[in-house]
């Protein structure tokens, strides 16, 4: 998984922190025991485990000004965290759910991640909470808050910053060659013939590690078919990856391939060693779809590159398509869920209001983070890149639809075989027909 220096100099896996990971997160049959066998309203401590990196400063000032809150001492309850090391969360977490000793709140990416969680009956639905809720109602962008739930139920409340994924392009490329960035796919496959011509690969991926090569499959399903398409897989119907848009998608990326538009040692190059971020500073490719980290990354390693040359943009319409310009894939955020089985549901829900506070979302910004907050634009004067964090947040805010990554987004044992499916499209050793029948049989 890709890393990522933010201000601070710190470095982590953001992939891994914001969705990775699901493939080993759950299994099915987990017990509904809980932290203190019921549920309701009783005082006492509530355990939060949240996964531990350098990023939990922020939800250690959300426990401390909960606990100090009016909110903490009408509801009887305080928090304390329990930072688990990243590396040993999943499995963490999932010994924990199946014991006596399971946390009230918990770290999650939603989606698939929390699925066999709900099916066991361990999540409190917060859909009415929500609803009648004005702070958690109006409080967070929909999109986001939409895309960590399930079957249009919502599961959890966004907690830490927001990665679309996007187009980003070499400026000093673009202006030497007199190009623009593309609005539609016919203006995209021009680009593609333009630099080819030039001698330069249109762009960048890192094929060795696979997971950027579902970014284009993500955004294609979305703007040849629309979101309901991947929905429809996401909440378990196996027959959604026989929707024709998934059958497209897959074709137009075989014509990419075919027409070079990664060049030729793709499948050798990663993103996590660095590979793809340098052939596209470089100038050896133009473009590059990626994750919002890419600025960080690109910070880190080339930062004469990332402060004059590196731009972006919306991933371009489909003509006759049905999705929208302006809907986002990524990964949206991480989320706070509530077990079921805590003893203090009304502390645990007045602990997640803070997520929605102003002091929440300026501490989000202070780490490099964009905040997933329908407030957080005023905020964002103070960011590192004032211009890149507003443009993620407008995207993100104006976006009818937020797909989660699919890797995160489907069930743990579809997700790996899901991958080496994708890969073998990528690499030729299956046709767009064959990657569909095979998805078909992922259960």
């Amino acid at each position: 998984m890709e890393s990522q220096t933010s201000n601070g100099g710190r470095t982590f896996s953001r992939r891994w922190v914001l969705g990775a990971g699901a493939t080993t997160l759950l299994t099915t049959g987990l017990s509904a025991c809980g932290s203190s066998g019921g549920s309701g309203s009783g005082g006492g401590t509530l355990t939060a485990f949240v996964y531990g990196d350098d990023a939990v400063k922020v939800q250690t000032k959300s426990v401390d000004r909960f606990n100090a809150s009016a909110a903490a001492e009408r509801t009887k309850g305080r928090v304390e965290l329990e930072k688990v090391p990243g590396a040993d969360y999943p499995a963490k977490l999932r010994t924990a759910m199946g014991s006596p000793n399971a946390p009230d709140v918990f770290f999650n990416w939603g989606g698939g991640s929390i699925k066999a969680y709900e099916e066991a009956g361990q999540l409190v639905d917060l859909t009415d909470t929500v609803a009648s809720d004005p702070v958690l109602k109006d409080g967070f962008l929909p999109s986001v808050l939409a895309a960590g739930g399930l079957s249009g139920r919502t599961y959890g409340i966004p907690m830490r910053g927001m990665q679309p994924v996007i187009l980003f392009y070499n400026k000093a490329v673009f202006a030497e060659h007199k190009l623009r960035p593309p609005t539609t796919w016919d203006q995209l496959l021009d680009l593609n013939s333009r630099l080819k011509k030039a001698g330069i690969t249109p762009f960048a991926l890192g094929g060795a590690d696979i997971w950027p090569e579902l970014m284009w499959l993500e955004y294609l399903v979305d703007r040849i078919g629309g979101p309901e398409v991947f929905e429809r897989i996401k909440n378990g119907d196996a027959a959604g990856w026989g929707d024709p848009a998934v059958l497209k998608a897959a074709e137009t990326v075989k014509q990419l391939i075919d027409d070079g538009a990664f060049g030729k040692g793709f499948s050798s190059v990663a993103y996590t060693n660095g590979g793809a971020p340098a052939v596209f500073a470089k100038g050896k490719a133009a473009m590059h779809l990626m994750g919002s980290w890419e600025y960080s990354t690109q910070l880190g390693k080339f930062p004469d590159f990332a402060r004059k040359d590196l731009g972006w943009f919306a991933f371009p319409r489909v003509e006759g398509g049905a999705g929208d310009i302006r809907n986002v894939v990524g990964n949206p955020t991480n989320y706070w869920s509530v077990n079921a089985r805590t003893s203090n549901r009304d502390a645990a829900i007045a602990f997640l209001r803070d997520c929605a506070s102003e002091a929440y979302a300026k501490d989000l910004v202070a780490g490099g983070d964009i905040p997933a907050t329908s407030n957080a634009q005023k905020l964002l004067a103070a960011s590192p890149n004032p211009e890149f964090a507003t443009f993620q947040y407008q995207m993100v805010r104006q976006a009818p639809a937020f797909t989660l990554s699919w890797d995160q987004a489907v069930d743990p044992n579809v997700s790996t075989p899901m991958l080496t499916e994708i890969n073998k499209l990528f690499v030729g050793k299956s046709s767009p027909a064959q990657f569909v029948s095979a998805l078909k049989g992922l259960k």
